[in-house]
């Protein structure tokens, strides 16, 4: 039997980092499955401009600005999201940073804001979350919620100069399983997508010798879009309830 083309008819997403990048992919993507969605992130402006043309496509598009690595922020989004469009069917788990480098000498403040980003406001935002999706598990038309946290590659392998990205990329994976461990039973999917190199401005935050060295590795490389890894977690979020997805790893062909 051919699913639906509108699968997620009234359901609600939240996606974070939705500014830009996979984010904003994602929410276009599951705007499409019919699902309502609230857009997350800092930068209101670029919300306020995705937001936009999604109404103009007639959706249905909450923008919450909020910084997710203050757990009040992460709250409140949740909370918000939940008043504005009702319920929370959906959560992805999509802002990050990728901040490269030697360990050693490293400016430390890098470090902390991969582990602020990576891995806190995923917690914060998940912990915020959870009551909301166990209740759309029990109650909804689906009868299923989907938490979908964007890891990466360096989340299964490790590679110098990336030490402490590895560590916050394998700490999501390892924290997606045991939540999903945990809640399996009750119809809440938990499941991760680990990106090879994707052509986003994620890279772009990285110092001026560390991005020297990433164009030159990537250089004859066709990188994933935002789109592709966006059509992912669509698939994801997509199945019947009987389906989980558990992880999803995928690399432009090219990559190594």
């Amino acid at each position: 039997m051919a699913l639906s083309t509108r699968p997620l008819e009234n359901a609600v997403a939240l996606v974070t980092g939705a500014s830009s990048g996979i984010g904003s992919a994602t929410a276009v993507s599951l705007a499409g499955l019919g699902a309502c969605v609230a857009l997350v992130a800092r930068r209101q402006d670029r919300l306020e401009e995705l937001a936009g043309r999604l109404r103009s496509a007639g959706a249905t598009v909450a923008v919450i600005a909020a910084d997710v690595t203050h757990q009040g922020e992460a709250d409140r989004a949740v909370a918000e999201c939940v008043t504005r469009l009702g319920r929370l069917d959906i959560l992805v788990n999509n802002a990050g940073v990728m901040l490269l480098g030697p360990v050693v000498d490293a400016p430390v403040e890098e470090w902390e804001r991969m582990v602020q980003i990576n891995v806190l406001g995923l917690l914060y935002c998940t912990h915020a979350a959870l009551p909301h999706l166990l209740r759309s598990a029990e109650d909804s038309p689906r009868g299923v919620a989907d938490l979908v946290n964007i890891s990466s590659v360096a989340g299964r392998e490790t590679r110098s100069g990336s030490g402490v990205y590895n560590a916050t990329k394998h700490g999501v994976g390892a924290f997606s399983d045991a939540l999903r461990k945990e809640v399996t039973t009750r119809h809440l999917r938990v499941s991760v997508v680990e990106p090879g190199a994707v052509d986003t401005e994620l890279a772009s935050h990285n110092r001026p010798e560390i991005l020297e060295g990433m164009r030159r590795r990537f250089a004859s490389i066709e990188r994933l879009t935002a789109d592709d890894v966006a059509d992912a977690i669509a698939y994801i979020v997509s199945r019947p309830r009987h389906v989980a997805i558990n992880e999803v790893l995928m690399r432009p062909t090219e990559q190594e």
